[in-house]
């Protein structure tokens, strides 16, 4: 089995997270120069903004670089042409099926990478031509499925031959020494990336993350069946009361109507959904996209051989 660095062209066995509304040309760009592989997140957006974005993005890195798409997205089918065309190197893709995509993406050398949350969505990948998957765990931000990365992981590089790229809880060298002891090629994350320099978020959403603590995230959507984790605010407790005590799911949409856009763009730290994960609690500073790769893998450097990083 081909290792992450080797299979992507890139210096060190890290994907940054695709953040709705978060992760665009300049972050991207900023994990691939250093030696990560960056992701531009579709998220909503429409295709021509993707095909903006992707060529920004070459105009800030000479390095590999990928897109993430939201299979749910109106636009999933234009975007997907835009990425065929752009022969993008890397595509990832969330919350839903790309099987019917990954034929016409692979006949332009792009190697594509679905997001799964169980051991039967990464068999079925697998079988669909995928080269890889990321297996996400719910201590993740944002969209969380139920297992544990602990429990997810093992399983699913048990289940599949191709590489497996365990995300959720990696917040430092001993998350990244962690997954690929459970059997992980590579890792992804998102939440130390909110807290760097490059990221575009709002000052506000830097420090709420750097704030928190080990108990500083909450679920909501659990009863209306699509869990979202973010940090605790005045938004999510009325939110989590709201659905605790029958409200319905148009009343709890209208409270979060614009919510990731007041987070991300206004920093409203009382009615923005700011999409974290678990380990937030171990995010103490805001530095430089470098700096956060580095310092999760120069403390490993003696363990590379071993577990074939």
């Amino acid at each position: 089995m081909r290792n992450i660095t080797e299979l992507l062209n890139i210096k060190y066995p890290i994907l940054q997270g695709g953040m709705a509304n978060v992760a665009d040309a300049t972050l991207a760009s900023a994990v691939s120069n250093a030696g990560g592989l960056g992701l531009i997140a579709c998220s909503a957006h429409d295709a021509e903004w993707v095909r903006t974005e992707i060529r920004k993005a070459r105009t800030l890195t000479d390095k590999p670089f990928g897109v993430n798409v939201m299979m749910m997205s109106p636009h999933v089918k234009d975007i997907m042409e835009v990425l065929v065309q752009e022969k993008v190197a890397v595509v990832t893709t969330g919350a839903g099926n790309p099987a019917p995509y990954i034929p016409s993406l692979k006949e332009v050398g792009t190697i594509v990478i679905p997001v799964i949350p169980s051991v039967a969505l990464a068999i079925r990948m697998e079988r669909a031509g995928a080269d890889a998957v990321v297996a996400e765990g719910t201590e993740a931000g944002g969209h969380i499925g139920e297992l544990t990365t602990m429990a997810l992981i093992p399983q699913v590089a048990d289940a599949v031959s191709i590489p497996v790229i365990a995300a959720g809880g990696i917040g430092d060298f001993r998350g990244v020494l962690a997954a690929f002891a459970l059997g992980a090629k590579g890792v992804q994350a998102g939440t130390i990336f909110l807290a760097t320099k490059e990221c575009p978020v709002h000052d506000n959403y830097k420090q709420m993350v750097v704030d928190a603590k080990d108990t500083s995230t909450v679920v909501t959507g659990r009863n209306s069946g699509a869990p979202v984790r973010v940090l605790k605010n005045l938004m999510a407790t009325e939110y989590l009361q709201m659905s605790n005590t029958g409200a319905s799911r148009d009343e709890l949409e209208k409270l979060t109507l614009g919510s990731l856009r007041r987070a991300v763009l206004e920093g409203d730290v009382d009615r923005g959904s700011f999409m974290a994960g678990q380990i937030s609690g171990l995010v103490k500073e805001v530095k430089t996209v470098k700096q956060v790769i580095e310092d999760l893998f120069n403390p490993i450097e003696a363990y590379k051989d071993t577990l074939g990083i």
